[in-house]
């Protein structure tokens, strides 16, 4: 690649030779944002028909849990059985998780479809990742990153809307089945371009991760219950939880069957340092993500329409500075991945300002803060770890992107649920005491979204001094 310009065009994504691949890969992030939407629009129908209200926030924990299960496992079913095969049996898992989440006669059921639909869209995300620099040239990768950001912001909108319609019109059930025509098109279209197994490459060592596995989908299940529970049992609920993920990433370092990139999560390579950006970021968001909407509504008397508007505002931005930002010359990268996490920060302490302040236009400004701060840097953070990545290690590095991801929003949620509980939130009835409530949760989103900049600083200085050249780095 050209040290002056990423190359490519947007054209050349839509040619005959990648808009079948574009098309895939933007249905499998469609496909996890309308599902990961669907919950908290079509479920509360189904409670009022099934029963087993208290079941509901279980929907999404197990379809999130699962997810990230599937996604850590992704890139070794890939080196088993091939992109193409991994890819029908995840779509297959899918399938049978809405099938049998579609036609329940009891929540429970509906859970079981809930968490197989998890597992399969976890593990065709991860892989639709990993195919990314195996199908793309490194100078399309930003285009393919920013067509993806336009994807989820149209899901942001569209899926709870289309989700809704469907509900009230036709059934709750119908807002599940809207997906078997989208995963028959993204079938037909992985049979058509996808490659199937090499049959030259090297022999994978024969062994189940399954502890390491487990002790993933506990930590995030652990994760996901100190959110709903009093602030001391959160705080051990946390606890325990990072023993079990810390010790599955130390675990896996050491195994002959790894499931994560060399040195994943630690800073000593653009790869480690790289990870700890793409997890404290949408760690630093979650706690915005969650409470946002519901302080607008509470604080200033916004409606839901008007205030998942302005929620919807980052979406927005994110994606309008992804696009813009896809053909920045090769020696900008750099600072944008710096600027990104600088923004998220200044974002976060913008919407406490703004919210303190009852200042409608500081809360617009700092949302679109936080959304070009993910925008300008997440697609060249990505592409940066996929380059430096050994031609052996890609698979693991890019597959656990979205997993990692998905593992951030859950756990700053459950952090921005601790720090509010403990500054009574739930029991907070005017308006100074909700002010006083919401300070530690912004507070901590803006410390960890420091922290975020901090490893940003690492990675790229580590950048500057890499010699690598896998394949894909050198790759036009």
């Amino acid at each position: 690649m050209s040290d002056s310009s990423s190359g490519g065009s947007w054209a050349e994504i839509f040619t005959p030779r990648y808009a079948t691949v574009t098309l895939i890969l933007c249905l499998g992030v469609a496909l996890f944002a309308f599902n990961a939407f669907l919950a908290s629009v079509a479920l509360p129908t189904a409670v009022q028909q099934l029963g087993g209200i208290a079941l509901i926030s279980w929907a999404l924990t197990l379809y999130l849990v699962f997810a990230i299960m599937g996604g850590a496992g992704a890139a070794l079913l890939k080196q088993r059985l091939g992109s193409r095969t991994a890819l029908l049996v995840s779509a297959g898992l899918f399938i049978a998780g809405t099938l049998i989440a579609a036609t329940a006669s009891s929540m429970a059921e509906v859970l079981v479809g809930r968490a197989v639909q998890g597992l399969g869209e976890g593990i065709m995300a991860a892989i639709c990742f990993a195919l990314i620099p195996e199908l793309f040239p490194s100078r399309l990768v930003p285009k393919v990153f920013g067509m993806q950001a336009v994807v989820w912001a149209v899901a942001a909108f569209g899926g709870p809307v289309g989700a809704g319609l469907l509900t009230e019109l036709v059934s709750w059930r119908a807002a599940f089945l809207v997906n078997v025509p989208l995963v028959a098109i993204f079938v037909a279209g992985v049979l058509f371009v996808v490659p199937g197994k090499n049959r030259d490459a090297a022999p994978v060592a024969v062994g189940f991760p399954g502890i390491r596995l487990l002790a993933i989908g506990a930590g995030i299940m652990l994760v996901a219950l100190a959110g709903i529970t009093p602030p001391l049992e959160a705080a051990a609920l946390l606890v325990g939880a990072a023993v079990l993920l810390v010790g599955a990433v130390l675990l896996d370092r050491r195994s002959r069957i790894r499931l994560m990139p060399l040195g994943a999560y630690w800073p000593g390579s653009v790869v480690g340092s790289g990870l700890i950006v793409a997890l404290l970021m949408p760690v630093a968001q979650a706690g915005a993500a969650v409470y946002l909407i519901l302080l607008m509504q509470q604080l200033w008397g916004y409606g839901p329409t008007v205030a998942g508007g302005i929620g919807a505002v980052m979406a927005v931005a994110w994606s309008a500075s992804a696009i813009t930002v896809a053909n920045v010359q090769r020696g900008t990268r750099k600072y944008l991945m710096r600027s990104g996490p600088a923004l998220v920060t200044l974002g976060l302490a913008g919407l406490l300002a703004g919210l303190l302040s009852e200042q409608l236009a500081i809360v617009i400004v700092a949302q679109l803060a936080i959304g070009a701060g993910f925008g300008i840097s997440n697609g060249y953070l990505n592409l940066s770890m996929m380059e430096a990545a050994s031609d052996e290690e890609r698979d693991r590095t890019s597959a656990l992107l979205p997993t990692t991801q998905s593992a951030g929003n859950a756990i700053g949620a459950a952090l921005a649920g601790v720090a509010a509980n403990s500054a009574g939130y739930a029991s907070a009835t005017t308006a100074d005491q909700i002010h006083q409530a919401i300070v530690p949760v912004f507070i901590l989103g803006a410390v960890i979204a420091g922290c975020a900049f901090l490893a940003s600083l690492r990675m790229t200085g580590l950048m500057a001094r890499s010699t690598n050249t896998s394949a894909f780095a050198a790759a036009e």
